[in-house]
């Protein structure tokens, strides 16, 4: 956790990252992909010291809702679960002297799990590190020109769409998400009858990180 702390440090006095494609994004190529469980946990998270305050309550909120809006408008015949562990954040603090420029930023922990097979498609969580897009180059700090909500709202948008480019690229790279031999070719609206996520009589409480979240499978 230090090591991360020490990176996004450094990374907060870079230029600001290409700002990511909002939620009405085109879809991707993500093969039979379908958004299962939805789970964001941040009870291991740290900040940069001189990063504004969010809890762990907000980042849940927050990062839950954006995937469910954008990774949720996926409507592939097979059935993933997500588990994310929020690591580490900085949220830019105001009256900075410009020189500084820091940068609001978040380091997450992805793991995807398959439904069908009951076991995680990534056996070590994967690292994303998200910049805060504000739409003023590497001049002014984000703490100066949004608010502590807009900083946290427009990194849980950027987690969102890294997660969805991540998903993208594994599937290209390893053929994640591709239909099994034993999957018929059904219309999602079938499907949503036919196909639901395994029952779950309780989710994971926030002391849990992905890599020991267990689903069930049938």
């Amino acid at each position: 956790m230090r090591r991360i702390l020490a990176v996004m440090s450094m990374l907060l006095t870079l230029a600001a990252c290409a700002g990511q494609d909002g939620a009405e994004a085109p879809l991707q190529d993500l093969g039979e992909f379908r958004l299962g469980h939805n789970i964001v946990v941040a009870s291991k998270m740290q900040k940069v010291p001189i990063s504004r305050e969010a809890t762990q309550e907000e980042w849940v909120a927050s990062l839950t809702n954006a995937f469910a809006e954008r990774i949720g408008r996926y409507e592939g015949s097979q059935l993933y679960h997500l588990g994310v562990s929020v690591e580490g954040y900085a949220l830019a603090p105001p009256g900075v002297p410009l020189v500084a420029t820091p940068k609001s930023a978040l380091v997450i922990l992805v793991t995807v799990w398959d439904d069908a097979a009951g076991k995680k498609l990534n056996e070590t969580p994967e690292q994303l590190v998200i910049f805060e897009d504000f739409g003023e180059g590497a001049v002014v700090g984000s703490g100066i020109v949004n608010t502590r909500e807009e900083q946290l709202q427009n990194l849980s948008v950027n987690a969102a769409a890294r997660l969805e480019r991540f998903l993208k690229e594994m599937h290209e790279e390893k053929g994640w998400f591709a239909r099994r031999p034993d999957n018929p070719v059904t219309a999602p609206e079938d499907q949503a009858t036919e196909d639901q996520p395994t029952e779950v009589t309780a989710l994971p409480s926030l002391d849990q990180t992905p890599e020991v979240i267990a689903i069930p499978s049938e």
